[in-house]
């Protein structure tokens, strides 16, 4: 058989087989995957080799019906009416749930939910590639047949979220957390820019084969109700206020641990002193959505200093909790990093976060740096950009890459004189013409949305070893919480004009998977 002939087989089973291979192509919640590590460990088709040829594939960008602030998510192999296709699905500012055609960015379903406030929150695909979950600005969470866009409005769905719509929502991304046959849909609250109004930032967790759900309140802990607007405190409502998570992850899953993480910002903290208010705080959870009992999570971590930074609005949540795999030899088995805005990055024991035994403490982190690149050039509002966690494969090295306004930095995870995990600054890209959103890596490159070395606005791939460009895009519109995704060979990306962007390779460049990469038609 000759090469071209070999080639047009590979090619027909590619497409028999391309449906069975998609699951592992997907990205199906912000940041990939639960722990929002912004890694896809599943890419292979994209890499440094042939960056150089990416192409942009909507001309202009393809514009989309309303105006989208975070980041998409992916599945392929989808039926349809139309017949199978790899979708795209964006939450816009509005309510409006799109599910895009990843081929020509044409929209292929759509529905919408009508509220007073708009929302910054992604939506999240079912682990069974039924359903795609999505918050709605009428303050619930949506549940839609995947390839139709037909609303589930049974068994408890939709599920109410937030009863404060005019001043509470859901601004983060939706995680399904857990494993095996009891995964649960977790949604957090925050307020709107202003921090005003009768707000209380809290967790719902919803067990998907039930319908069931758990809420968590940052402020009046001991109540596990849905507060409303302006209520009587002690009943229907807490009189602490103006504590939001709003980490663009939202609640991060740990496997190891099977603990479901938040990270507050703002409000009053005093449960140091028997109250029950969670100010500037990182919570600890059962996937569930339940604590220890008694108003009491089941873990916490509150910085010494949680006071100066309530005084200065520096939220310490304004990012979602990184999970960072230890080196060999580490005397903490499960490490989780916070960043705030203060411009520190915390570790944190896990397994002990205050390292006093229980949740209510103050301190005890492991180490506390500065952000490499400094602030933003915002007084107080140093990170908001969840970082991008990358193991290795030639070392098995955990590397951390925090973006902000201030431009980008790569640190990579070891171990101090006495074994205690610690992290080295290894580069930094400092300057506002670095400045990064949420980052991501896939097969080895490292990825972001971000000012361009002829102005403007690109998408810039870097050597995550170094932080050395390796490619950019041309431009796109402005961005503000939008970011990257990279999956099965292609990069997607929203901007503030309403524009989706997609670079990929040229239509005959087809990789192949199976024993089969690198062929080129």
């Amino acid at each position: 058989m000759s090469r071209a002939s070999l080639l047009r087989s590979v090619l027909a089973a590619a497409v028999v087989i391309g449906l069975g291979d998609a699951h592992a192509a997907s990205w199906p919640q912000f940041g990939h995957d639960a722990a929002h590590s912004g890694f896809n460990t599943a890419e292979t088709a994209l890499g440094a080799a042939n960056l150089a040829q990416l192409a942009s594939v909507y001309p202009g960008g393809a514009t989309l019906a309303s105006s989208v602030d975070s980041a998409p998510v992916y599945q392929p192999g989808v039926a349809t009416a139309n017949g199978v296709k790899n979708l795209l699905f964006l939450l816009s500012k509005s309510g409006r749930l799109m599910a895009i055609d990843a081929a020509d960015g044409s929209e292929v379903w759509h529905q919408s939910t009508s509220g007073p406030q708009p929302t910054t929150a992604s939506p999240a695909i079912d682990p069974n590639l039924q359903y795609v979950y999505s918050y709605g600005v009428d303050g619930k969470v949506h549940k839609y047949a995947i390839g139709s866009g037909s609303e589930v409005t049974s068994g408890g769905w939709p599920q109410t979220i937030t009863l404060k719509t005019s001043v509470e929502k859901g601004a983060s991304g939706l995680t399904i957390a857990g494993s095996g046959d009891a995964p649960h849909l977790i949604v957090v609250t925050d307020g709107y820019i202003g921090d005003g109004g009768d707000y209380q930032g809290h967790l719902v967790s919803i067990d998907l084969a039930s319908g069931t759900q758990h809420v968590f309140n940052v402020m009046c802990s001991d109540k596990t109700i849905h507060f409303v607007l302006n209520g009587t405190p002690g009943t229907d409502d807490c009189a602490g206020r103006q504590s939001g998570i709003w980490g663009r992850g939202g609640a991060t899953w740990s496997a190891a641990t099977n603990r479901v993480y938040i990270a507050t910002g703002n409000g009053t903290f005093n449960a140091n002193t028997g109250g029950f208010d969670w100010g500037d705080s990182v919570l600890a959870l059962a996937v569930d959505g339940t604590g220890a009992g008694n108003g009491m999570p089941l873990d916490s971590y509150t910085p010494s200093n949680f006071q100066s930074l309530q005084n200065g609005d520096t939220d310490l949540g304004s990012v979602s909790m990184a999970i960072l795999p230890v080196p060999a030899g580490s005397t903490v088995a499960h490490l989780g990093m916070q960043a705030g805005k203060d411009g520190k990055l915390r570790l944190i024991d896990l397994d002990d976060m205050s390292g006093q035994g229980g949740p209510a403490h103050v301190g005890g982190e492991i180490q506390l740096i500065d952000v490499p690149q400094g602030g933003n050039g915002f007084p107080g509002d140093r990170m908001r950009e969840q970082p991008a966690v990358w193991v290795d494969p030639a070392d098995h090295s955990t590397w951390v890459f925090a973006g902000n306004g201030s431009g980008l930095s790569g640190l990579q995870l070891g171990l101090d004189g006495s074994n205690h995990p610690a992290l080295t600054v290894r580069w930094n890209r400092a300057g506002s013409s670095n400045a990064s959103t949420s980052p991501v890596v896939a097969n080895g490159v490292l990825y972001h949305a971000g000012p361009c070395a002829d102005g403007g606005i690109c998408v810039t791939a870097h050597d995550p070893h170094s932080g050395d460009v390796l490619w950019s895009s041309p431009h796109i519109g402005n961005v503000h919480w939008q970011s990257p995704i990279v999956v099965d060979g292609a990069i997607y990306v929203t901007d503030n004009s309403a524009k989706l962007w997609k670079f990929a390779l040229p239509a005959g460049d087809v990789i192949f998977r199976n024993g089969f990469d690198g062929a080129v038609l």
